[in-house]
């Protein structure tokens, strides 16, 4: 088997001694020297990402057409440092996101502020930052927007939340674009036109256009298109009945990544090229002069730019059922399997010369029997206690929704690039867990 049949990533590898290597780096050093449970991000990888998506929308969008990373799937300072070097602005969904923003130096200019509940301090602690754009999902909150810009003599851009009704065919849990949802102003019930009358109403609210989310993990090849078509025929049917010109229209993000070798390999740069060409000919059609598109990357960004690293503690085996294989993390610094059922791939790192023979449990050490990093690793039955175990993909939607059941610390987030490491998040103590306390 070659490495593009083994490894879902090409920032994957084996060395001479049959060690896995991330980002060109040997996975036993790594957990050597900073210890496991670890994070691990490959920082050229992130880099290059991002500029898939910069090039092509060069290439293919109308003018004025921005990616915006979605910070909630990996936010830490050195993050946006990254992202804002590659020209990226972001999308933030708190006041502690726009602070971490803030606190890199980022320009939050750039950033788009999202949620379905902005509290009246996150409004005003996002102007007083000077976030550029809120993304308003109702108008309960357009009115506590133009009050709060009121008392502050600002007129505050805005884009309207809008749900489409697309079905992305993706995990229920992160579907966002159905006519059900918890996010956003329905179209089909005509409260959308209503919202945008509203809006254009407000003297301290500036109307830039729409914005939608149809959902995460998305492979189905043709659900931008779809959205895409639903959005800019309600974005024609404003600026002909109402007489509004819509400026920017966000597309959400969403695109897949690969988990697991069955996991379809997504062109991202063909998919951009295809989905501009579908927005001219829309834009034709529809007698409209293309809005700007912002698109909102998270997981295609760093997914496949994270790798995490174990210890083993225990290998517990049940002779006719199942093998576990007890590490020294879980759901407490991985709570996808736990929330979506979603898959892994995994490695023994220092046996990676050894055949994976063995299927067994991944399993953490929380006192919960969800506790499952992937419920069918294939290992070598030679694993046991003090081996490394090494977790693919996991740069998204890890490092940011780790908590602290069981009082246990979160890791430490290491950075890789050109052959060298750097600590950018450091691993919690004890004592961080009490600080809060009294």
């Amino acid at each position: 088997m070659d490495a593009s049949e083994r490894f879902i990533c090409g920032n994957l590898g084996t060395d001479a001694r049959g060690r896995l290597t991330f980002a060109g780096q040997d996975t036993a050093a790594l957990a050597a020297q900073y210890g496991t449970p670890l994070y691990l991000m490959d920082e050229d990888r992130i880099r290059r990402n991002c500029r898939v998506y910069t090039a092509s929308f060069a290439a293919h969008f109308p003018a004025g057409s921005r990616v915006l990373y979605a910070s909630k799937a990996c936010s830490f300072r050195e993050m946006y440092r990254i992202v804002q070097q590659e020209g990226l602005g972001v999308d933030v969904v708190s006041s502690g996101e726009i602070l971490t923003a803030r606190e890199a130096g980022f320009d939050l200019g750039s950033a788009y502020f999202h949620s379905n509940n902005k509290t009246d301090s996150d409004i005003r602690f996002a102007m007083e930052c000077g976030v550029g754009c809120f993304v308003a999902d109702s108008t309960d909150e357009i009115a506590a927007i133009e009050a709060a810009a009121a008392g502050m003599g600002l007129r505050q851009p805005v884009l309207l939340r809008l749900t489409p009704g697309i079905d992305p065919h993706t995990y229920a849990a992160v579907a966002t674009g159905q006519v059900d949802s918890k996010f956003g102003t329905v179209i089909e019930t005509g409260q959308a036109e209503q919202a945008v009358r509203f809006t254009l109403a407000q003297p301290h609210v500036e109307l830039m256009g729409f914005h939608c989310h149809v959902g995460s993990q998305v492979f189905h090849e043709d659900v931008f298109e779809r959205t895409a078509e639903v959005m800019l025929t309600f974005v024609a049917r404003m600026q002909q009945d109402l007489g509004f010109c819509t400026r920017q229209l966000d597309l959400g993000g969403g695109y897949g990544v690969r988990y697991v070798p069955g996991d379809p390999h997504v062109d991202i740069a063909e998919k951009l090229a295809v989905l501009g060409r579908t927005i001219g000919t829309l834009c034709a059609r529809l007698g409209i002069d293309a809005p700007a598109i912002l698109m909102e990357p998270g997981r295609s960004i760093v997914a496949d730019a994270g790798l995490t690293l174990y210890t083993v503690g225990s290998v517990k085996r049940i002779p006719g059922y199942r093998t576990y294989v007890s590490v020294d993390g879980g759901m407490t610094d991985n709570p996808r399997y736990a929330l979506y059922g979603s898959r892994y791939t995994c490695f023994a790192a220092g046996r990676m010369d050894e055949p994976a023979d063995m299927t067994c449990a991944l399993v953490g050490r929380c006192c919960e029997s969800g506790d499952i990093i992937e419920p069918a690793a294939q290992l070598p039955a030679s694993v046991g206690r003090g081996d490394l175990v090494a977790v693919c993909t996991t740069g998204a939607y890890n490092y940011s929704m780790a908590s602290n059941y069981n009082r246990i610390p979160r890791p430490p987030v290491v950075m890789l690039r050109d052959g060298a490491s750097r600590l950018v998040v450091r691993r919690e103590t004890p004592e961080d867990l009490i600080r809060l306390d009294l």
